[in-house]
């Protein structure tokens, strides 16, 4: 065996990539290095959460002056809680958005359908980690934010409820006292936090990210268009490939450190939060959710069980099957495909902020569908309410797109482009216009009025 070919078999990075790799995955404006960010900032956030475990006490009577301490006695604690913080909100953000590049580069087609949805469910656990992080502070925002987490999963109750079933049928209940070891958020559930957040998740996570490189790699690394495809096909020149080391890893070394950058400069400048020590029975008003939980605490103030649970499993299904209906060979790693997938997705933007703006208008400037309904028909809002309304007019404009185009790959852009800015325009409704009781207020400067 040849030198270079021992040193190869010997270095992990190249068994995580290919000895060589082609110029056009190089390029910045394909995947933006988004995944790449994932990684690092999963690094980070395990490198950092190492830290913070020695000195973190999980109990209810302790958590809190541990996490106080760390901010305030021991030797850079503090930057390194918010490193850890700053680390959580921008993997969720730069997961969420590498999703999307995915999506919107035909990259889950030809070979790669099962790794999209690995992708996923890395996502979900990018979710849960974050969520189960939440409560160790055990402050008034940590304890009051999970206490909303844990109402969304329990919202089934409410249909059982309206059903007069829950005698015989709770899932709601049941799903809660899975999460807390009880009726209420205390020790126990501080533990079973704890617990997934330090030990379950992250080993899953690990794993997943396993399994989607491996897929990564066994597809012939990131996809190209067909132009490059058939030259594969036919034997790539020398000129059309560059050497893994040092191409790729000072590109990939890059972008590590500039979301590294990014991640220290936050923690720097900004804070996490440390409010006052939870208390059960001093609510925080108004009581939210973790922010990327805040579109579906929106949707759930209409109807806990249709927008907690019904619509988003139906988004996540309608997201796992994108790769098996949208079968089409066209127009593969391009960016929208094309000029239509341009005006599609442009055009579905616009009618998702005007569908918006109307049904939230209406909801707030009529009370509807509460003082519509009133008490006698409650059972009617799980079915008909502001969130079921935009399901099926986002679903109504794919169609319309789908038989205007005659194209599933058309349909799908616009059934998906309509769920990810109605999240983004929901998410921030509920952030910056939701204050206390939940009411609308234009700013939360406003709120000491009221």
């Amino acid at each position: 065996m040849k030198k270079s070919q021992h040193r190869n078999n010997n270095n992990i990075f190249l068994h995580i990539h290919s000895d060589k790799t082609h110029k056009f995955s190089l390029r910045w404006n394909y995947t933006f290095g988004l995944g790449i960010m994932c990684m690092g900032l999963f690094f980070i956030l395990s490198l950092s959460g190492l830290l913070l475990m020695i000195y973190y006490k999980p109990d209810t009577a302790k958590a809190y002056f541990s996490i106080k301490d760390l901010m305030y006695v021991i030797p850079s604690g503090r930057f390194v809680r918010n490193i850890h913080r700053w680390a959580a909100h921008l993997m969720v953000i730069t997961c969420f958005l590498h999703m999307a590049r995915v999506f919107y580069t035909s990259a889950y087609k030809r070979g790669r359908e099962f790794n999209w949805n690995i992708g996923m469910v890395l996502f979900l656990l990018t979710l849960g980690l974050s969520f189960t992080g939440y409560l160790l502070p055990w402050d008034q925002l940590a304890y009051w934010a999970c206490t909303i987490g844990v109402n969304i999963a329990a919202s089934p109750t409410q249909l059982t409820d309206a059903l007069g079933i829950s005698a015989v049928v709770d899932i709601g209940t049941q799903m809660k006292h899975l999460l807390l070891g009880s009726d209420q958020i205390g020790n126990d559930a501080l533990v079973r936090f704890y617990v997934l957040h330090c030990m379950l998740l992250p080993f899953l996570l690990m794993v997943f990210i396993g399994v989607h490189i491996w897929r990564i790699r066994k597809s012939r690394g990131l996809a190209r268009p067909d132009w490059i495809e058939s030259k594969w096909a036919d034997g790539l020149s020398e000129n059309d490939l560059v050497h893994t080391i040092p191409h790729t890893f000072v590109r990939e070394f890059s972008i590590f450190m500039f979301i590294l950058a990014i991640t220290v400069s936050l923690a720097y400048f900004f804070d996490a939060p440390l409010k006052e020590p939870a208390n059960p029975l001093v609510p925080e008003n108004p009581a939210k959710a973790p922010w990327y939980f805040l579109g579906i605490q929106e949707l759930v103030s209409y109807s806990g069980f249709t927008g907690g649970i019904v619509i988003p499993l139906m988004t996540l299904f309608g997201l796992s099957m994108i790769p098996y209906i949208d079968r089409g060979k066209k127009d593969f790693a391009r960016w929208f495909g094309n000029g239509a997938g341009v005006r599609v997705t442009v055009t579905s933007v616009c009618y998702t902020v005007i569908c918006c703006i109307l049904l939230l208008g209406l909801s707030i400037g009529y009370n509807w569908p509460g003082i519509w309904f009133g008490n006698n028909r409650q059972s009617l809002i799980h079915f008909i309410n502001p969130g079921t309304l935009l399901a099926l007019m986002f679903t109504a404009w794919s169609l319309f797109v789908f038989h205007r185009h005659h194209s599933i790959r058309m349909g799908v852009t616009a059934l998906f482009t309509c769920f990810f800015v109605g999240l983004v325009i929901l998410t921030y409704f509920a952030w910056g216009h939701r204050g206390p009781n939940w009411d609308f207020y234009w700013w939360p400067s406003l709120w000491q009025h009221h």
